[in-house]
């Protein structure tokens, strides 16, 4: 990859050498440079290579300067974009470096990583709001049953309303960022709603997701980050896998709180 981009850079560097001189009548010579001697225009000609001469007064070079200028500035801005690329880049696979090789959520406070510690998720049936189990896979069981987090608040608080979070994974399921909800009656958050059919006891999850975006960085590794700036409030990482029977209402759940950044004085 790196051989072709030096190829494709000097290949570059020796078109950006060679330019149009343009006559007044419309045409051009594609030329590698040129000078005014007296009464003429004397260039050297890339298609022959070899020097040739027009008279001045037949040679448009304020249209060939324009040219030359406008190309210049724009191979200027594209050479900035590709350092800013570049540099981009780096500081990524200096981040991903960093990242550690266990699955989990992580994230960077300052120049520090820090990990978030998975949740006890707890699934409440409706009915009697009993507590089923504390462990995954959430049980199955007929109907409806709430997915509960302990507490009032995350015990991780990320400050700012764009969080940029990385997710080393360690089983291939869908995963996606929702807002968490305090509970109605007592202390703790509601994450979503475990819907299960009795017949056919096919499981799924309700939650109040947030859109994000999400880039691979490895097969593992996704950097996450929301689309919109997030209120202040609680949110998880949810990571679930819906289906049938036994092997269905598996979830993961990493739970935070979004905490407004502090202003400088």
């Amino acid at each position: 990859m790196r051989a072709l981009l030096v190829m494709l850079l000097l290949a570059s560097a020796a078109w950006a050498q060679q330019f149009r001189l343009y006559l007044k009548d419309g045409s051009w010579h594609v030329v590698r440079e040129y000078q005014v001697v007296e009464d003429r225009v004397r260039y050297y000609s890339v298609e022959r290579s070899e020097w040739e001469e027009v008279p001045l007064e037949l040679a448009d070079l304020k249209r060939t300067e324009q040219e030359r200028r406008a190309r210049i500035e724009e191979e200027k801005k594209q050479a900035e974009i590709a350092d800013a690329e570049e540099a981009f880049e780096r500081e990524i696979a200096r981040q991903i470096a960093r990242i550690p090789v266990e699955p989990g959520l992580y994230y960077f406070d300052g120049g520090e990583v820090r990990e978030i510690r998975r949740a006890g998720l707890k699934s409440v049936a409706s009915r009697k709001r009993t507590a089923l189990k504390v462990l995954v896979p959430v049980p199955i069981v007929a109907g409806k049953a709430f997915l509960e987090l302990p507490g009032a608040n995350a015990a991780t608080a990320l400050a700012g309303e764009r969080p940029e979070l990385y997710f080393r994974i360690d089983w291939t399921a869908p995963f996606t960022l929702v807002r968490v909800k305090p509970k109605q009656k007592g202390e703790g958050r509601v994450v979503g709603i475990l819907q299960t059919e009795p017949m056919t006891k096919m499981a799924f999850f309700e939650f109040e997701t947030v859109d994000i975006f999400r880039q691979q960085l490895k097969a593992d590794l996704f950097r996450i980050w929301p689309s919109k700036p997030l209120p202040p409030g609680e949110y998880a990482l949810v990571q679930y896998s819906e289906g049938e029977a036994t092997d269905s209402g598996e979830i993961l759940v990493w739970d935070f709180r979004v905490v407004a950044a502090p202003t400088s004085r």
